[in-house]
């Protein structure tokens, strides 16, 4: 069975109607990134520790910490941003959630070719892998517009440069639509390494982002083939229903629920078992 998961602060930046809308929709864990209108990765002490209280209290989890690491530009200092991951991953340990989601850079210039800086991009990641080899968490890198991992090809060169189990994909329907290709192209190739799943659908005729099932994402198929070939991780609710921003993107509770009930929808024509459903 899939367990779904959520990026609750899509739905209030308040931790009370995060959770209270999550329980109603059986959503078990939270994809971590925002409480209060402050970025995860710029939680107080006391801030951490209310929201593992209060999810333990609900019965809830965290499945990954959902933390902007690698949205910078590729030519920014790297010494801070690398403690700020150093944060991500302190985050991961307290909450005892089993991902960090990661990004690989956008070019020192919008419209610069980030490829141009392969290199540079592989010696970040590879840092990061290594600070992490003796822990018990995985790095998941998330496809996005702009950045070095935003299609299939550099997406499968990070894989198979860094060629680590602690360093794996997060797959993205909707943010490969937006890059102009295919998710159903994409998938077969990327499966081996996909630890994650967020589920975003893009209607490509006028690229408006809609509920799983009404784009052109092809969701149903490829859940369907992932859980037949053994995936048993989160699908990851990122529905972006009402704004979408660099850094997050928002929805709301009712449109929240929409995002829900369209993926049980899909999830059940599909035959794919999903916890909560």
């Amino acid at each position: 069975m899939l367990k779904l998961a959520g990026f609750a602060d899509e739905i209030s930046p308040d931790l009370s109607e995060q959770i209270r809308v999550c329980r109603e929709l059986g959503i078990s864990h939270f994809e971590l990134r925002g409480v209060n209108n402050l970025n995860v990765l710029d939680f107080g002490p006391a801030l951490r520790r209310e929201i593992r209280m209060r999810l333990a209290d609900a019965g809830m989890g965290v499945a990954s910490i959902g933390s902007p690491i690698g949205k910078v530009r590729i030519n920014e200092p790297w010494q801070p941003h690398f403690d700020r991951f150093k944060i991500a991953v302190e985050l991961a340990q307290f909450f005892n959630a089993p991902l960090i989601r990661i990004f690989s850079y956008y070019p020192p210039e919008k419209g610069q070719d980030i490829r141009a800086h392969r290199d540079e991009v592989m010696q970040r990641m590879r840092a990061k892998v290594d600070y992490i080899r003796n822990l018990d968490v995985v790095l998941v890198h998330e496809n996005e517009r702009e950045i070095y991992g935003e299609r299939l090809a550099e997406c499968l060169d990070l894989m198979r440069t860094i060629d680590s189990p602690r360093f794996r994909f997060a797959f993205d329907f909707g943010n490969f639509l937006q890059a102009g290709e295919r998710p159903a192209d994409n998938w077969p190739a990327l499966k081996p390494y996909t630890a994650h799943i967020h589920i975003k659908d893009v209607r490509t005729s006028d690229m408006k982002i809609v509920p799983a099932g009404e784009g052109d994402g092809h969701i149903g198929a490829i859940l369907a083939d992932a859980y037949r070939s053994g995936y048993r991780g989160f699908v990851s609710l990122e529905p972006h229903l009402k704004s979408a921003g660099r850094m997050s993107g928002t929805s709301g509770a009712e449109l929240f629920k929409v995002a829900a009930e369209a993926l049980r929808k899909v999830c059940r024509e599909w035959n794919v078992p999903l916890a909560g459903a």
